[in-house]
C-alpha cells in the first residue's frame, strides 16, 4: 500500500497517454482519415440525378464557429453523426456515411449516444427558422424532446410596449434597447409577427422593425407588449454547420426512396377513432407551427419571419395538388405532402411516422375546415409520362419561359429576383418571394414531373398560376426541364457551382453514363483514363 500512489500517478498518465494516442495520433495516421472522396449526388444539365465521386469541402468560416459551438454546448453528447450500414438506418436517415465526410473534422464528432436523432444528414432538412424556433424551445415544436433550450445563444428578449389604435397595432418605438439593436433604416422594414404569447423572433436588425399581420386577424393577440428576439452570432454560426451537415454528399435527399410517395386517390376511413389518432399525432408533431386551431399561428410561427408561414388549414387552401387550381387536394396530395415535406421550409419530411398515422392526422386536418363537408376535390389531372429530356428541349424550354413571362417573377437568371418579385404576396397578405430555381429546392418535388404538375396545377394562395389552359403541353414540359436545368451541378446549401469539370458534365449529361446511385457514381478517374487511351490512339495513328 505504500506505492499506491505512485503506481495510481504512473497508470493514470499511461492510460491518458494511451487515449491520446488511440483518438488523437492513431486516427491521423490512418489512411482514411486523409481520405476526401465521397460520392455525391448532383443535378445534370437534363434535369437528372446522378452519382459521382467528388471531393468533400471545408467548412466556412461561420460554420467553423458554429462546429466550435456545437463542441462547447456538448450537443455532440446526444447526437451521432454516423449512419451505419445495419438496422436499415439507410432507410432512416440517408445515404451511408463515408470516410471523405469527415476529412475536415478533427477532432471527429462520431458520437455514440443517440439520445437524440443522428445529424449526419440534417442539412436542410429544416429551415433555418425551425432550427431558431429549436434551440429556443424544443418543446414548442417536439413535446416529447428532453433536448435542453439554450436561451444564452440568444439576446435577452426586448419587451417592447405595443400601442392600440382601433384594430391597428404598432409597436412603441420609444425604446433605448430597440434603439441600440436595430438601425432604424428608413428604407427597409422588419416585418414582426408575434405569437399568442407575445415573442418575436427576427434575425434581421438592419432596419425598421414593425407589427405586421397582413390580412390575418390579431383577434389571437392580446398582449400590451412584444417581446423581440435576436439570435446572436454564436448561433447563427450553429445553424450554419448544422446545415453543411450531410451536404458534401449533394442532393441525396432528392434520390431518397423512404419519403417518395406517388400516390393520388384512395379512401381514408373517417371515423372518431381515426379522428382521435389524428388529433395525438397532430398534437405532437404539428401543432408548434400550426397552432391548436390549424390556423397557421403555433407558437413557432414567428420564427419564419422571412421563411413561408406555416399552412392555414381552415381556409383548406393547398398549394401541392394534381386537382385543379382552385380545387380541395386528394387525400393522396396530402399524404405525399407530409411525407416528402416542403423543401426549403420548416416542413420537413415526415416518412418515419407510421402510414397509420399520417393517414389519421390527414383526417383530423379536415376537421379545422368546413369545405371538406362541403365540397370534394375535383379529378387529378393527368401527368403523363415525361418526354425524353434533351439539349434541344432545354433550348426550347428557354424560349417558353421568355414568351409566358415566367421571368417577370422567378428572373432571367431563375434566381426569383424578377422585376415583379418584390410586389407579390400571398392570399393572406404575407410578402412571398418567387422560388429561386438555381437553389434545386423545389418544394413540390425534384423531379420534373412535379415542376410540370405545379404548373398544370398552380398553387393556390399563391401568385403562381395555372398554365393548362394558356401553354401546350410540350411547352410546360419544356419550360419544366428549363427550370430543372438552373440548378445543375449546383450546391443547394450555399447557391454556388459545384468545382466540377466540363469534361465530367458532359459524360454525366450523356444517357450513355447511368450513375443512378451511390454504389454506382460515376468516376472521373475512368473519364481521364479514357482520354488519356483515346490520345495515345490517335498518336499512334499520327506515326502509323
Amino acid at each position: 500500500m505504500r506505492h499506491a500512489k505512485t503506481v495510481a500517478v504512473i497508470a493514470g498518465f499511461l492510460f491518458i497517454t494511451l487515449a491520446i494516442f488511440v483518438q488523437g495520433f492513431l486516427p491521423a495516421m490512418l489512411p482514411q482519415s486523409r481520405e476526401k472522396r465521397v460520392t455525391m449526388a448532383v443535378r445534370t444539365h437534363l434535369g437528372e440525378i446522378k452519382w459521382v465521386q467528388h471531393e468533400a469541402t471545408d467548412y466556412t468560416e461561420l460554420e467553423k464557429l458554429g462546429r466550435r459551438v456545437y463542441i462547447r454546448e456538448g450537443c455532440w453528447y446526444c447526437h451521432s453523426q454516423y449512419v451505419r450500414p445495419v438496422t436499415g438506418e439507410d432507410q432512416r436517415w440517408g445515404p451511408v456515411s463515408q470516410a471523405g465526410e469527415y476529412a475536415f473534422d478533427i477532432p471527429h464528432l462520431f458520437s455514440t449516444r443517440r439520445i437524440g436523432p443522428d445529424l449526419s444528414r440534417v442539412g436542410l432538412k429544416y429551415s433555418d427558422g425551425w432550427h431558431y424556433a429549436h434551440h429556443w424551445d424544443p418543446r414548442m415544436l417536439t413535446p416529447d424532446s428532453n433536448m435542453p433550450a439554450f436561451p444564452w445563444l440568444f439576446y435577452d428578449p426586448i419587451r417592447v410596449a405595443v400601442k392600440r389604435e382601433g384594430d391597428t397595432l404598432s409597436l412603441d418605438t420609444d425604446n433605448p434597447q430597440l434603439r441600440k439593436m436595430f438601425t432604424f433604416n428608413p428604407d427597409k422594414e422588419i416585418h414582426l409577427t408575434p405569437n399568442e404569447e407575445g415573442l418575436a423572433f427576427t434575425k434581421e436588425t438592419d432596419g425598421t422593425p414593425v407589427l405586421f399581420f397582413g390580412n390575418m386577424s390579431t383577434d389571437y393577440f392580446k398582449k400590451d407588449f412584444v417581446d423581440i428576439l435576436i439570435p446572436r452570432q454564436d448561433l447563427r454560426g450553429l445553424i450554419a454547420y448544422i446545415q453543411k451537415l450531410g451536404m458534401n454528399r449533394g442532393n441525396w435527399r432528392d434520390t431518397f426512396e423512404p419519403q417518395r410517395v406517388f400516390a393520388t386517390e384512395f379512401e381514408v376511413p373517417e371515423s372518431e377513432e381515426w379522428i382521435a389518432r389524428g388529433r395525438e399525432v397532430y398534437q405532437m408533431r404539428c401543432q408548434g407551427c400550426h397552432g391548436v386551431k390549424g390556423d397557421g399561428n403555433g407558437p413557432a410561427a414567428t420564427f419564419f419571419s422571412g421563411e413561408f408561414r406555416p399552412r392555414d388549414f381552415t381556409s383548406a387552401t393547398f398549394k401541392f395538388r394534381t386537382t385543379p387550381s382552385g380545387s380541395l387536394p386528394t387525400n393522396g396530395d396530402l399524404l405525399r405532402t407530409i411525407t416528402v415535406g416542403v423543401r426549403g421550409t420548416a416542413m420537413p419530411t415526415w416518412h418515419e411516422l407510421t402510414e397509420k398515422d399520417r393517414l389519421a392526422v390527414i383526417q383530423y386536418i379536415k376537421t379545422f375546415s368546413e369545405f371538406w363537408k362541403e365540397e370534394t376535390p375535383l379529378p387529378p389531372i393527368e401527368i403523363p409520362k415525361p418526354p425524353p429530356a434533351s439539349p434541344e428541349m432545354i433550348a426550347q424550354g428557354k424560349e417558353a419561359f421568355e414568351s409566358a413571362k415566367c421571368w417577370q417573377c422567378h428572373g432571367r437568371g431563375g434566381k426569383g429576383d424578377g422585376p415583379s418579385a418584390n410586389e407579390l404576396k400571398d392570399d393572406w397578405g404575407f410578402p412571398i418571394r418567387p422560388a429561386d430555381f438555381t437553389r434545386g429546392l423545389f418544394k413540390s418535388g425534384p423531379g420534373v414531373r412535379d415542376i410540370f404538375r405545379t404548373m398544370s396545377t398552380g398553387l393556390n394562395g399563391t401568385p403562381m398560376p395555372s398554365y393548362i389552359d394558356t401553354l401546350s403541353e410540350e411547352q410546360r414540359w419544356q419550360i419544366s426541364y428549363y427550370v430543372l436545368s438552373f440548378s445543375a451541378y449546383r450546391d443547394p446549401l450555399h447557391n454556388k457551382e459545384y468545382d466540377i469539370p466540363e469534361a465530367v458534365k458532359t459524360a454525366l449529361d450523356s444517357p450513355d453514363v447511368q450513375a443512378p446511385d451511390s454504389k454506382h457514381a460515376f468516376n472521373p478517374a475512368t473519364l481521364k483514363k479514357t482520354m488519356a487511351a483515346t490520345v495515345e490512339d490517335q498518336l499512334k495513328a499520327a506515326k502509323e
